[in-house]
């Protein structure tokens, strides 16, 4: 399959538990490679519980010709561990990664040597050089934990001023949350591109406990007809990518500089979206 899209493309991938799950990532990335993308990124567990899983995958993409952009949370990390993960992905050729807080694992309190991602891109910067391309989050509707925007927004601020290359947003299905984000950053002297994140819908009730635990909108309509369809997948898939469709179409039409595919590690909606999008 070829296509091109007016735009760059990205993929997101999570490291698997299993060699069935490698063999199964391992076609899943052959077949959205065919859509020429920018680049796979490989997410990161809470505290760094998924490092050499990660790293495993990361290598995996690079050995099949394409570029990995590792997860690299902070929180909980020590500069000493941050750079020797650093040394690791430079020997492997690997200068592109997301630099995120992250989470700590469930039932440990110890924060380690960085509080927020804004720490985690100067040190990077400051220890590593300009050779890196730092890929950070945004948060459209903002942050869970923020209480009020202004907040959010000066903390996004800082990650770029901090030296952050571009930004890949939480997933959202709100397109005019977006574009007022991107305004009011722009407004702080935000100029690297600020990336949609975009989340097929492979499983509607999966979709719905992320948004409601991230504090994402899901429009009532769109909700009721979901939960009207019961458990007629079909349709579900159907009604979803039309939606999905749509917002990506408003954000192109907008001016959006890119598209972030939040893949679940399947290919199947991601192509079909990618095919309607494509002139």
């Amino acid at each position: 399959m070829t296509m091109t899209l007016p735009v760059p493309i990205s993929f997101e991938f999570f490291p698997p538990n299993t060699p069935v799950g490698d063999q199964k990532l391992e076609t899943v990335v052959r077949e959205l490679g065919a859509l020429q993308p920018e680049f796979f990124s490989v997410t990161y567990g809470a505290g760094g519980s998924t490092r050499d899983k990660t790293l495993h995958t990361v290598q995996a993409i690079a050995a099949a010709g394409f570029e990995a952009a590792p997860h690299l949370s902070c929180v909980g990390a020590t500069r000493e561990g941050i750079a020797e993960i650093l040394a690791t992905y430079r020997a492997q050729g690997i200068r592109r990664i997301v630099a995120l807080r992250g989470d700590l694992p469930s039932g440990t309190a110890v924060a380690g040597e960085f509080r927020y991602a804004a720490e985690l891109v100067h040190f990077i910067r400051e220890a590593q050089g300009p050779d890196w391309h730092i890929e950070i989050a945004a948060y459209p509707e903002y942050h869970p934990e923020q209480r009020y925007a202004r907040h959010d927004l000066r903390h996004f601020a800082a990650k770029v001023a901090a030296g952050a290359s571009a930004a890949i947003t939480q997933f959202f299905f709100n397109p005019d949350a977006y574009f007022h984000f991107v305004d009011e950053v722009q407004r702080l002297g935000v100029t690297v591109p600020v990336v949609p994140g975009i989340m097929p819908i492979h499983n509607y009730a999966r979709i719905a406990q992320f948004a409601a635990r991230d504090g994402i909108e899901i429009p009532r309509w769109v909700a009721l007809k979901m939960e009207g369809f019961m458990d007629d997948n079909a349709s579900i898939r159907a009604f979803g990518l039309d939606v999905v469709t749509h917002l990506c179409e408003r954000l192109l039409a907008g001016g959006a500089p890119g598209l972030h595919f939040y893949t679940l590690n399947q290919s199947s909606l991601s192509l079909e979206l990618c095919r309607r999008l494509a002139p």
